[in-house]
């Protein structure tokens, strides 16, 4: 028997590896983008004489924007399909991104107010990016691996640190915080060519063999989510009826719960972190981006192990809710250790206690799997959105909330105890409100 399935692996093509390559691939450069106020935020918060209040409203700017364009984005991919709906995503986000580097040009009243409306743009162009991320792995991926496709695609948010915060530390403290939105920019522009290229749907795509296609179909890929482009296909779309069942389900409202709090770990770690390592812990730009590097490193482990425990889980028990549930829930409860960097003063335990609770959020790091998981065949879009929209309120909040904690105690001890206490309350709806982890049934209009 064994000599039969080995057989039949060797003739299958792995098409699918090249797709969930490319959706990390995309994923890095959309969080690096996200990440280049961050990275520049001292030394341009200097120059623009932002207080901590202005700077937390100036990195919100992304996420309201970002929340906006959720529902409405998801509904496009539902129509239009995925793959050039992203790709127009990624030249327009990159465009927006190298643009950034010309306020500095501008007088300061003046400038604070483009770069507001610039990174405004940036959210809406970047919206599609992780409900189209979803709805490619459910196309392409069966059951059993699509909680491993999932993690590695977001552990992207991760790598983009690991990779690109040292490079964008040392071009601003080399070239000027100009210079990291160029390059940023550009480096976009030249991956939504490569997408152009690479992405096709399953039963389109000129690498794939017929082997690979029953595989990956039996195991409940949707194989033909975009299958027809004609007009009873686009009539037929996400209805206004699909968000308010999508609403009134109680798995899928814990989901969304859980998703706002893990996200809230992102946005601290994509805004105010290197920020906390400059004016906290008293490091330099450049070697905030390279400290940024180990937390980064361990998330991304944490990530991408998740996911295979998670489905590793799946192929022993056969329970979707406890091969998702289990890593979550973990990881998140670790991630509370954030809350220790407040009770030691040595940069290593700092540093340590960051990359421990970055392992965590890793290894939690599993909604778009769940969302792969849940979300039905005729609004998977708009399901990714909604989920999207609720996990992105934290963009907004997170910034801010950290800028008015700044502001009245001059210190980030509460701050990493609102990032921690979050990360319990992920813990708990996912307990609690979750339930049973299955696909949901829309009922007809």
């Amino acid at each position: 028997m064994s000599a039969i399935v080995s057989a039949t692996d060797a003739r299958r093509s792995r098409v699918r590896l090249l797709i969930v390559t490319m959706l990390f691939l995309v994923t890095t450069v959309n969080y690096a983008d996200r990440a280049t106020l961050s990275i520049a935020g001292p030394a341009l918060s200097k120059e623009l004489h932002l207080d901590p209040v202005a700077m937390g409203y100036v990195f919100s700017a992304f996420g309201w924007s970002y929340v906006i364009a959720q529902v409405p984005c998801g509904w496009l991919l539902d129509r239009f399909g995925s793959k050039w709906v992203y790709a127009i995503s990624i030249i327009v986000w990159s465009v927006l991104t190298a643009m950034q580097g010309m306020v500095g040009f501008l007088a300061a009243g003046t400038a604070i107010v483009v770069l507001f409306a610039l990174r405004f743009l940036v959210g809406i162009a970047e919206a599609p990016s992780f409900p189209a991320n979803a709805r490619i792995v459910a196309a392409w991926f069966p059951g059993n691996e699509r909680g491993t496709a999932s993690a590695f695609f977001n552990s992207g948010q991760y790598f983009a640190t690991v990779i690109f915060a040292p490079l964008m530390g040392w071009i601003a403290h080399e070239h000027g915080w100009s210079h990291v939105f160029y390059v940023m920019g550009g480096l976009g522009i030249i991956m939504g060519i490569v997408w152009i290229k690479t992405i096709y749907e399953p039963k389109d795509h000129p690498a794939i063999n017929e082997t690979e296609f029953d595989y990956i179909k039996q195991g409940g890929a949707l194989v033909d989510m975009d299958a027809a482009k004609d007009g009873k296909a686009r009539d037929s779309g996400p209805r206004w009826d699909h968000i308010r069942q999508l609403l009134a389900n109680r798995m899928m409202l814990g989901v969304y719960i859980g998703q706002y709090c893990i996200n809230t770990l992102t946005y601290f770690f994509l805004t105010w972190f290197p920020v906390y390592l400059v004016k906290e812990r008293g490091l330099s730009i450049l070697q905030a981006g390279f400290v940024a590097t180990l937390p980064a490193l361990c998330g991304f482990i944490g990530g991408v192990l998740g996911g295979v425990i998670s489905d590793y889980i799946l192929r022993r028990t056969g329970s979707l809710t406890m091969a998702r549930k289990i890593p979550i829930v973990g990881g998140m409860l670790l991630s509370m250790v954030i809350i220790g960097c407040n009770y030691v003063d040595s940069q290593a335990l700092v540093i340590g206690f960051m990359a421990l609770a970055f392992f965590g959020k890793g290894i939690g790091a599993l909604g778009w799997a769940v969302v792969s998981d849940t979300s039905p065949k005729e609004a998977g879009g708009v399901s990714g959105g909604l989920f999207n929209t609720f996990g992105n309120l934290s963009s907004i909040t997170t910034p801010i909330i950290i800028g008015y904690i700044l502001a009245a105690t001059g210190s980030f001890n509460g701050a990493l105890v609102f990032v921690g206490g979050n990360a319990l309350v992920a813990a708990i709806a996912y307990l609690f409100i979750v339930g049973e982890i299955k696909r949901v049934q829309l009922k007809a209009a």
